[in-house]
């Protein structure tokens, strides 16, 4: 009898973690839920505002300047 009741309460915990898990992770089903997680990936998808260029593109321009020739060089 002991070993049913272990494996019922074992059984038990198993589902209402589960249930817990499954309550947490689910999508929400309303309208605006769709347009505000499509929002928050586009936000994460795009640039910061207060960064002018890409970051490989201001590394490329760091290395193209200091291969140009300075004041009174010629090519």
């Amino acid at each position: 009898m002991g070993n049913a009741v272990f494996l019922l309460v074992a059984i038990a915990v198993s589902i209402l973690g589960s249930l817990i898990i499954w309550y947490r992770q689910r999508r929400p089903k309303t309208f605006m839920s769709s347009i505000e997680e499509f929002q928050r990936e586009m936000k994460a998808l795009g640039r910061d505002p207060g960064r002018d260029s890409p970051r490989w593109h201001s590394s490329r321009a760091r290395r193209l300047a200091s291969r140009q020739p300075h004041d009174g060089e010629r090519h």
